[in-house]
């Protein structure tokens, strides 16, 4: 059973109260439940890592920096009392680097519950990863894209009727204005660095559906959600104008979330009993939302997912081997 404890905080305003709510729902423990977190090491994912940590779960870092993985490794461990969690080099803007990733995992010869698909970049300059995709599109949907599917078969045979796998990427309302420009993807035409981050955001959420309807007509007991964090006070936002860092520094502490308020509907969504089976959904906020309508375009989903396995090298219908 669920052990709910609400805190309540009082905000002067200039012309009157407002009275904030904040449940911290305890949800059940994950002894022997394995789990990975792209981008574990810091913001967003380096909060989820430590809740699922403390649920007992054994929580694998995915990330490019080993001092600063190492490092969050460290304090986890600290404050957890969870020895499990360690890093694992895997950056994202490499296929090469995520094929090696998913081998050193799969010699630790252990299951995978959940899947939390969280690293991401931001409005950075028009640049390519190592495999000359643009870098929003490669590093934030098409490395997740491919790591998902060379873990798929895992997951799979980790998940059970009463207890299925979870997938867990991480969108934002950013996607609502994006725009899959499926004959060019690459930005090549024109670079927007708000449009390549929309589309790329748009991406995984059709990416997501798609997912959740594969693993549907395959019997898996697999689930595949994507969520909202909400706008929440990151390093994501180094790559804004001066302008908009005055702005967020001056403003931050009213509108924006904390990284760990910020980690709550990745954490529900990966251990909630409310989610045991339910797949195919956008959450904000722990709630069910209504994602663009253009995300719920089957054939849209269908044509993403065709290119992004020629370009990630994968069959669509065949095995995930590396």
């Amino acid at each position: 059973m669920w052990l709910i404890k609400v805190s309540v905080m009082f905000l002067l305003l200039p012309t009157r109260f407002v009275l904030f709510f904040s449940f911290h729902v305890v949800f059940p423990t994950q002894n022997g439940n394995v789990a990975i977190v792209t981008g574990g090491a810091k913001g967003i994912g380096y909060h989820t890592v430590k809740h699922l940590a403390r649920l007992g779960m054994h929580v694998i870092i995915a990330g490019n920096d080993e001092s600063e993985g190492q490092e969050a490794v460290r304090k986890i461990k600290e404050e957890t009392v969870n020895e499990k969690v360690e890093f694992l080099h895997c950056d994202l803007a490499s296929m090469k680097s995520i094929r090696q990733f998913v081998q050193q995992f799969r010699a630790k010869n252990c299951p995978l519950h959940v899947l939390v698909n969280n690293a991401g970049v931001m409005l950075v300059p028009e640049r390519k990863t190592e495999d000359g995709f643009e870098e929003h599109f490669g590093l934030n949907y098409l490395g997740h894209f491919l790591l998902t599917n060379l873990l798929l078969e895992t997951l799979k045979q980790s998940g059970t009727c009463s207890r299925n796998a979870r997938v867990i990427t991480v969108s934002s309302a950013t996607h609502y204005v994006g725009r899959l420009h499926l004959n060019d993807l690459q930005s090549r035409c024109f670079y927007s660095p708000h449009g390549a981050y929309a589309q790329s955001k748009l991406a995984l959420v059709l990416f997501t559906y798609q997912l959740q309807h594969l693993v549907t007509a395959d019997g898996s007991h697999v689930t595949a959600n994507v969520v909202d964090p909400g706008v929440v006070n990151t390093e994501l936002y180094k790559n804004v104008c001066w302008a908009t860092k005055v702005v967020k520094w001056m403003t931050a502490w009213l509108f924006f979330k904390t990284p760990e308020e910020g980690a709550s509907t990745s954490i529900y969504a990966a251990v909630s009993p409310e989610l045991e089976g339910v797949g195919g959904i956008y959450l904000y906020n722990e709630q069910r939302t209504k994602s663009t309508d253009v995300s719920y375009d089957d054939e849209l989903q269908r044509r993403l997912w065709t290119e992004s396995c020629k370009m990630t090298r994968i069959s669509d219908v065949g095995s995930r081997d590396l």
